[in-house]
């Protein structure tokens, strides 16, 4: 088996690529406006991130940020359970993602996030924004929805308290996000607002409402 991987890793770097699975313990994390725990659920070592109640805002750079990790293009897969707390309002939607290309002083970054409840409701416009893409901090999705209605989201079943795994692949200008292993995308943005060449930090991301839990970091970077 280690001979496999190592295999695996050095076919990886020939191609210009270098997969890394993260360990997920408290020294290689940074909370950032989130409370953060590491734990044991359900048998799998998990990160579990519920965001700082105090802040009203949404679409905030309320994640935690992984460490020594500078990331611009690649792949990014993490496994993704989503609960609402008791204190969640009938608006929260189980909000939980990922954030990529942060910069060093949280100013920026990229983010796509999931809307557990949205992906089994009844109402079709509510399934229709089960995933969601913003770019902090001038294209929070209210702009986008407003500006480019339908472009920045999408639809995906998936409901609150299962994992689902995300996959994102960066290249450029563009996110692909997979859902589940799926080999087609749930959603494509073409035109990622910091641009091509933006790099940055990896974070898990969850908004108002969430009791979020993350396992299985895997980044390979190009």
């Amino acid at each position: 088996m280690k001979k496999i991987t190592i295999l695996l890793l050095i076919l990886l770097m020939t191609k210009g690529m270098y997969a890394q699975l993260i360990k997920l313990v408290e020294g290689n994390l940074i909370a950032n406006k989130v409370y953060m725990s590491t734990q044991k659920f359900q048998g799998k070592a998990v990160v579990k991130v519920i965001k700082d109640s105090t802040l009203k805002e949404v679409d905030e750079p309320t994640y935690v940020r992984v460490k020594n990790i500078d990331f611009k293009d690649g792949t990014i897969e993490v496994n993704v359970l989503s609960r609402l707390l008791p204190t969640a309002s009938p608006t929260d939607r189980g909000f939980i993602g990922l954030a990529f290309r942060i910069k060093d002083d949280n100013s920026k970054f990229e983010c796509i996030y999931i809307r557990p409840t949205n992906g089994r409701a009844d109402d079709q416009l509510r399934r229709n924004h089960s995933i969601q893409y913003f770019s902090f901090p001038e294209y929070k999705f209210q702009r986008l929805r407003k500006e480019s209605p339908e472009m920045y989201e999408s639809y995906a079943d998936m409901g609150l308290n299962e994992w689902t795994k995300m996959k994102i692949i960066v290249k450029g200008n563009q996110a692909k996000l997979f859902l589940n292993n799926n080999k087609q995308p749930s959603l494509i943005v073409n035109d990622l607002k910091h641009g091509a060449y933006a790099s940055g930090a990896i974070g898990f991301f969850v908004d108002v409402g969430t009791e979020g839990y993350f396992r299985d970091l895997k980044v390979t970077m190009q």
